[in-house]
């Protein structure tokens, strides 16, 4: 195998509480994210884009999420209100890829999506290749309108999910894979 096959054959997600500092510098990030942008992308609408949150926003963000999570559940206890404070604070990086998908005359919606998924995947592809590790979340603020707002989404655009990356304080053993007898068809 190469280089590429043998990163994807072993590639695994890490929890966002086993990543750890560093995580990308500037340059590194933006080298992750133009991979990131280099997917299928018919009509060149560019239908997702990334929202970078670091350093302070992580807290500034999970106060937010605490604040919603506390305003739906008034009897949340200070041990869950952390854990919904602390959901962006565990990894050194997390990338938001917000999926722009529309309606458009030429492209179909679901293509739009794909490529929004496409994105997010060669994110997480990049950033393991660059020697970091990554763990591709959505949770429950990814589709509560409040957080979304708060991160700046328009009300037409969704989150494809939470991209948290920085170095593995353990990489966890596999887990089983699908048989590809159970999923190929071959004609």
């Amino acid at each position: 195998m190469n280089a590429t096959l043998d990163l994807l054959r072993t590639r695994r997600s890490v929890p966002p509480p086993r990543l750890e500092a560093p995580g990308p510098d500037r340059e590194t990030l933006d080298a992750i994210l133009a991979v990131a942008s280099r997917v299928p992308d018919h009509g060149k609408l560019a239908p997702w884009r990334f929202i970078v949150i670091e350093g302070e926003a992580r807290q500034r963000v999970g106060e937010t999420l605490a604040a919603i999570h506390a305003a739906d559940n008034p009897g949340a206890d200070a041990a869950r209100l952390d854990l919904e404070r602390n959901r962006l604070a565990h990894a050194p990086v997390v990338v938001a890829v917000v999926s722009r998908a529309g309606p458009h005359v030429k492209i179909p919606e679901w293509e739009q999506v794909l490529s929004a998924g496409a994105a997010a995947m060669n994110l997480v592809v990049a950033a393991n290749a660059a020697g970091f590790a990554t763990s591709w979340l959505t949770e429950w603020f990814a589709y509560d309108r409040r957080a979304l707002d708060a991160l700046g989404l328009a009300p037409t655009e969704r989150m494809a999910g939470f991209i948290h990356i920085g170095h593995p304080a353990e990489i966890p053993s596999d887990r089983p894979r699908p048989d590809l007898a159970q999923i190929v068809t071959r004609l």
